[in-house]
């Protein structure tokens, strides 16, 4: 079981996906590029990127749920 230390919680409204605060920078209300096929690769748990608009830096998630992305690194 991953740790919860590497997950990072994301919101979905509409088809947009943001994060709340970014964990490199603490931009807030960040729209990530991630598009809906993007999220649904995460869910079935293929390795994603997702480059953060608001300072470039990159986030590998290993697999997505409802409320969570699971990164490779410790977030928190």
């Amino acid at each position: 079981m991953s740790s919860f230390r590497t997950t990072w919680p994301y919101e979905r409204i509409m088809k947009d996906i943001y994060i709340q605060q970014c964990p490199y920078c603490d931009g807030e209300n960040i729209l990530t590029s991630l598009k809906e096929e993007d999220l649904d690769n995460a869910k079935e748990g293929i390795k994603t990127y997702l480059i953060m608009p608001c300072c470039h830096s990159k986030m590998t998630i290993l697999k997505a749920d409802e409320d969570y992305f699971w990164t490779t690194e410790q977030l928190r």
